[in-house]
């Protein structure tokens, strides 16, 4: 079994249990034992597009770490949580609810090359611990700003209320931390914007929905949370081409699957096929340069009668291997 299954993960279980999940259909399948491993996590709290590698894909799987993601998530304003999500406890709240012309217009600053500071609820590593074991215990987690690239955001049709016509040019109202009090301003209540909003978003690696969340909440003069965040495609992969946990099981028992199989090239589309003669895949896999190779430039796909041999890169006329596969080639 060498190739990807996409799961479409549920709201629940995290990425290692996806990966464990597909390693029980393999055994109950009656599959022999095989490499397996994901190719980007997702929150628990999160669902959709959830590439698994196995076998020979595995070596690929750093790839999909590296490439764009798309997203669709849900911000609640007015309540802003330690872990940023739905999950956390509340830190601080705002009465204040924008209109939906003023969360359009303030989604060009974050659109493009952006920095962001990654939630402390997250799986980086600070001073050699996970940032999230660190938060968990208590202790001041600083994170440090990274540069990422939102290539497109924007506002998904039928969002909101439908108030945006009616409320007044946002309501004006302070942020406050819940732990410190303070009595109502007087005067007329504040009207009502959007309590919720849905966006789409294509991302750079290393993009954090929810840090993203928060910072467009902030723009806002508001505070917000993502309650919903679902992955609709990454890298080459989409929800067209997944299953869910169910249909796993159900192929596993019937030992097919096969059928929801896709081949390891499927995560290279992007890579350009480059065959090469037997003798030169010999070379290859035993990580030797070839010299003279005509062709643009690059990465590429060595194939040998359409077996893939190795990722290449191509330069200077020299091509060198980056990675290559334990696939038979017929002599």
């Amino acid at each position: 079994m060498h190739g990807w299954l996409v799961i479409d993960k549920p709201v629940g279980p995290g990425s290692t249990q996806i990966v464990s999940a597909v390693k029980r259909a393999l055994r109950e399948g009656g599959y022999s034992k095989s490499k397996v491993g994901h190719g980007g996590t997702l929150d628990p709290l999160a669902s959709g597009v959830l590439p698994v590698a196995l076998g020979e894909a595995t070596k690929l799987a750093g790839r999909m770490l590296d490439a764009d993601k798309l997203y669709e998530f849900t911000i609640r304003f007015g309540e802003e949580t330690d872990t940023l999500d739905a999950e956390g406890k509340v830190v601080a709240t705002s009465e204040r609810l924008p209109i939906l012309a003023e969360v359009e217009a303030v989604l060009e600053r974050f659109t493009g090359a952006i920095e962001q500071v990654p939630p402390a609820y997250s799986a980086l590593k600070v001073e050699g611990r996970r940032a999230y074991d660190l938060a968990r215990s208590g202790a001041e987690v600083e994170m440090k700003p990274r540069q990422v690239t939102v290539h497109s955001l924007e506002i998904l049709p039928g969002t909101g209320r439908g108030t945006a016509q009616s409320a007044v040019e946002g309501g004006l109202c302070q942020v406050r931390n819940p732990l410190h009090h303070s009595p109502p301003a007087s005067g007329p209540p504040p009207r009502r914007g959007e309590d919720q909003v849905t966006l789409r978003a294509r991302v750079s690696k290393g993009t954090y929905i929810r840090s993203l969340a928060r910072d467009i909440a902030r723009a806002l003069d508001t505070v917000g949370h993502v309650t919903m965040l679902r992955r609709l495609k990454a890298g080459p992969f989409t929800l067209d081409r997944a299953i869910s946990l169910d249909k796993l099981a159900d192929l596993a028992k019937g030992r097919s699957l096969e059928q929801a199989l896709l081949p390891l090239t499927a995560g290279l589309d992007d890579i350009p096929a480059l065959p090469v003669t037997p003798d030169e895949a010999r070379a290859l896999r035993q990580g030797r340069r070839i010299v003279g190779t005509a062709a643009k430039p690059g990465l590429h796909l060595a194939t040998a009668e359409s077996v893939p041999v190795a990722l290449v890169e191509l330069s200077e006329g020299e091509l060198r291997v980056v990675r290559g596969f334990n696939f038979e080639l017929e002599e």
